[in-house]
């Protein structure tokens, strides 16, 4: 019998999820089939209070109805170093109102385990991971200069440009090389924000996909394949990415081995990397989707996996 925990989860409001799809949802479900006790709450209810660290929320319970997925206990505060197990499952962007959120959650964690550790989290954001293997990714280019852009576009000619903190496909631009854009999209993001910008090799293999592979501490169990719509470069499901069932290559296998170890490492418990065309792309730690699609398409249960991790770690 699974020892009982009392389980918080910090995410975005829960009532316009879609149940059929959000990881978070299917961490909760299995939670809760497993006896544990969970509270709800949102970032933006989070606080340091006198040296205690407090988040207002509810105690929830769901299920799988459309529509009615969700029922909420009575509104109160608890500590959070009450819980065994606090989960950081909001999505990006990934600014410094999510870096705050991840310190205020250090001064827990481990006493309270945070899944996935909050200090890695922010030391190793989706884009930034990636670089410390440069043999396992595309031409990369990171850069605020414009003529540094430039020169990379000159290189390599059909590229990616996209905000280094960008999330869910927004930003994304294809510039192939005809393209006489970078300047005004340079112009448009500086107008934005003081972020640099990322700029890639586009990889043609995009067309038949973009997989997305899930690892739990540091093990891969699967992956979905995510095929952009017709006309689109972007594969994310967000903007209409179609998932397909697809197998874990040599490749994809080989990748995993040399990034599993870190993960491992750091408390990064579940994370999704994206490859495409045996060239990794991203390493998601802050909030990795993909975990309803893999069920399906191999029917196991990813979120009991999950699970059994943390309560090995609580154990």
């Amino acid at each position: 019998m699974t020892k009982s925990l009392n389980v918080a989860i910090q995410m975005d409001p829960i009532a316009p999820i879609d149940i059929n799809a959000d990881s978070t949802f299917r961490i909760m479900e299995e939670a809760q089939r497993r006896g544990h006790e969970l509270f709800y709450y949102t970032p933006d209810k989070l606080a340091f209070q006198q040296g205690v660290i407090t988040a207002k929320g509810w105690p929830v319970t769901v299920r799988r109805e459309v529509g009615n997925h969700y029922t909420l206990g009575e509104l109160h505060e608890i500590p959070l170093q009450t819980q065994d197990v606090v989960w950081l499952r909001q999505d990006p962007p990934f600014d410094m109102g999510y870096i705050t959120t991840t310190h205020f959650l250090d001064m827990i964690h481990p006493e309270t385990l945070v899944v996935n550790d909050p200090t890695w989290v922010r030391n190793y954001p989706e884009k930034l991971l990636v670089l410390q293997f440069p043999e396992l990714i595309a031409p990369t280019t990171i850069a605020r200069d414009l003529e540094t852009l430039k020169a990379f576009k000159e290189e390599h000619q059909d590229i990616i440009l996209k905000p280094l903190y960008g999330n869910g496909g927004a930003g994304v631009f294809r510039l192939g090389p005809d393209d006489r854009n970078l300047n005004s999209l340079h112009e448009l993001f500086s107008g934005i924000n003081r972020e640099p910008l990322i700029a890639q090799k586009f990889l043609p293999d995009v067309s038949k996909g973009d997989k997305r592979v899930i690892l739990i501490n540091g093990e891969p169990v699967g992956a979905i394949n995510r095929v952009p719509a017709k006309g689109e470069t972007r594969s994310n499901m967000h903007v209409g990415g179609r998932p397909e069932k697809v197998e874990l290559s040599k490749r994809d296998l080989e990748i995993c081995a040399a990034i599993g170890p870190l993960l491992r490492e750091k408390g990064q418990v579940f994370v999704g990397i994206d490859v495409i065309g045996g060239v990794l792309t991203e390493i998601n730690v802050t909030s990795p989707t993909g975990i309803q699609e893999l069920e399906r398409f191999d029917n196991i249960n990813v979120a009991e996996k999950i699970w059994q991790v943390i309560e090995d770690k609580c154990a």
